[in-house]
């Protein structure tokens, strides 16, 4: 996979200890100014992350030298505090922060219980913080992941945060297919199954798109699972916007024609995904959270 992506959120075990601690003892606003201060650490000391922030700034969005050197800051600010505000959701702390429903009427889609659906995500925002939004739907949600998490921060979230959604998990890190099997019993069983559109495992099928206005590599996986089941394709994205606010962002991919063969319908579902997601992290693109080189440019 371009940039070898590892699979494991940035920050060790004493770094989710130290902010959960001042999240329940001191407040949130405590731990986004002591944020301020850890992130220049990790500008200096996380070369393949910076370096990826560096290109995503100056050769993607194209800003100039002094502008990048700003947008390192407001990139690994931004995916700090959207780690603190996921936990201090989690926390029970929801009360703190505003929420924002776009196209809210899609949401009928997933309360139906008469058919599956397909919800397509990124690593761009915090979906997790919609956690409050998803436990009405919980016991019908199975998130697919590549799972190569640290198992003591796994424990530390698990510990510390209450208010996670009741989902199922469908790991994908493992060598069978016993994840395509889960996937479709949830389908058939009319459950809805999330993915992460805009990352893969080293022997995933990809496709090369434009992103950006620069080549990259989406996986098929996804795409090719919503055309085979015939299910509503759902693409989702959590904004954090000021004062604490989030936006939920809900797009329902066109049907394409089902005269069409299974790859054309992936390939069109991967197409509207890619317009969607190039919006949005054109509004917002300190949000943009793949700290690797995604674009494989050098």
């Amino acid at each position: 996979m371009a940039g070898k992506w590892k699979g494991k959120t940035r920050g060790g075990t004493f770094g989710y200890l130290f902010f959960i601690f001042l999240i329940k003892k001191s407040g949130i606003g405590i731990a986004y100014f002591f944020l301020y201060l850890v992130v220049p650490y990790f500008v200096l000391f996380a070369p393949s992350s910076t370096h990826s922030v560096w290109v995503y700034s100056r050769y993607v969005l194209k800003y100039g030298f002094f502008k990048s050197i700003l947008f390192l800051y407001r990139n690994y600010y931004s995916f700090g505090r959207s780690l603190i505000d996921k936990i201090a959701v989690g926390a029970g702390l929801s009360d703190r922060y505003d929420f924002e429903f776009e196209n809210s009427d899609i949401l009928d889609i997933l309360s139906k219980k008469d058919s599956g659906a397909v919800i397509i995500g990124a690593h761009f925002g915090s979906w997790e913080v919609g956690a409050p939004f998803f436990n009405n739907y919980g016991s019908r949600l199975n998130l697919v992941m590549f799972d190569n998490e640290d198992e003591n921060i796994k424990r530390i979230l698990s510990d510390n945060i209450s208010g996670v959604p009741d989902y199922t998990v469908i790991p994908v890190n493992k060598d069978n297919l016993e994840h395509v099997f889960k996937i479709a019993f949830a389908l058939e069983n009319n459950e809805l199954v999330c993915f992460q559109g805009d990352r893969f495992v080293n022997d995933e099928k990809v496709v090369r798109i434009d992103f950006m206005g620069v080549p990259a590599e989406f996986p098929q996986g996804p795409f090719l699972v919503a055309s085979k089941f015939k299910v509503p394709v759902i693409f989702y994205f959590a904004v954090r916007e000021k004062g604490r606010k989030y936006k939920f962002v809900f797009k329902k991919a066109k049907v394409t024609d089902s005269g069409s063969d299974g790859k054309s319908v992936a390939e069109a579902y991967l197409k509207q995904y890619v317009s969607v997601l190039e919006t949005e992290v054109g509004k917002y693109p300190e949000q943009w959270y793949n700290f690797y080189d995604f674009w494989n440019l050098f």
